[in-house]
């Protein structure tokens, strides 16, 4: 049907350039057929199952892809906490439950709180799996719908700077989408975080092997200038060891007002939300903040992903 020749979505070293075209051509059709007054898309997937099973919350997540399915025309079955309200409660392995899980549904959604339980659930299933999370790896689908949205807003990604800022070394959206960004050229990458949340070696390694330009600062307003795009992220609570680590990072990087005058015209700014007090309220009516339509975005990209791995026996021109 489109060369997209994934079964499952666990990472995204998964992706080269000729499979994020795929995807976000088809995230244009999508967005497109969504706003048609005949939609050629809106019944393709009745006769399928997703599998929405989240053992850690979520809201964006979570209902983007479960509205993606709606709009389909697909069926949704769904548990909001599967950690506790699951047989995952009473001790069952992420290996089992995706064995009895595949067998219900066509296809799985699934956050996860650890770290590369969804190539384990892929390695098991016999059905499409996608990583809606894993705890602080990776979150891939998080990253297209981000790389989407730049897209979007400056036509070519190629040549962008980009500033990361906050919980580098828990965010799994900052670390897929920094894989992504490999992909393109001449791209530079600012990492700002308190020394507790620093990028870990593994992504700055990866980015050096394949010639992506990175530097580490302290300084938000340092970077504010100098880039095109900068991608907030909230400190993570959860995701501490002890509080100390936590209250020495938290608050250390808010965008203000003040700030946004630091920043480019034509520059935007991204967040994958929910956000605490990095952003303050009163950016959001700057037409640079762009993290509510980045939000949106995730609908038409979730859509696109469902039909790319669902939809094979399917033919829409």
């Amino acid at each position: 049907m489109t060369g997209f020749n994934l079964k499952h979505v666990y990472e995204s070293q998964q992706f080269d350039l000729e499979l994020l075209n795929i995807v976000f051509n088809m995230a244009d059709k999508m967005k497109k057929d969504l706003f048609a007054k005949q939609r050629q898309y809106a019944d393709v997937l009745k006769n399928k199952i997703m599998a929405s099973l989240f053992y850690e919350p979520s809201t964006r997540t979570r209902f983007s892809f479960e509205s993606a399915m709606a709009r389909l025309g697909g069926s949704i079955l769904t548990t909001e906490n599967a950690k506790e309200f699951s047989s995952a409660a009473k001790g069952e392995t992420l290996y089992d439950s995706t064995s009895v899980m595949c067998g219900y549904a066509d296809l799985i959604v699934m956050r996860h709180n650890e770290p590369g339980s969804a190539k384990i659930a892929a390695d098991v299933s016999c059905v499409p799996v996608i990583n809606a999370g894993d705890g602080s790896g990776q979150h891939p689908t998080q990253a297209l719908l981000d790389l989407y949205t730049i897209k979007d807003n400056f036509l070519t990604i190629d040549g962008l700077v980009i500033a990361m800022v906050g919980d580098l070394k828990y965010g799994r959206t900052v670390r897929s989408l920094s894989y992504l960004l490999t992909k393109y050229n001449n791209i530079k990458i600012y990492y700002v975080s308190p020394l507790v949340c620093k990028m870990d070696d593994d992504i700055k390694d990866y980015l050096t092997t394949n010639n992506v330009e990175w530097e580490e600062v302290s300084s938000l307003e340092k970077v504010l200038p100098l880039v095109d795009c900068v991608y907030m992220t909230r400190i993570q609570k959860e995701r501490f060891h002890n509080l100390e680590d936590y209250e020495s990072a938290s608050g250390k990087y808010i965008l203000d007002m003040e700030k946004i005058k630091l920043m480019k015209q034509k520059s935007i700014i991204m967040h994958p939300l929910p956000r605490v007090d990095e952003i303050s309220q009163e950016v959001d009516n700057d037409p640079r903040a762009q993290y509510f339509n980045q939000a949106k975005n995730g609908l038409y990209v979730r859509m696109a992903l469902l039909y790319l791995l669902l939809g094979n026996d399917i033919n829409i021109k």
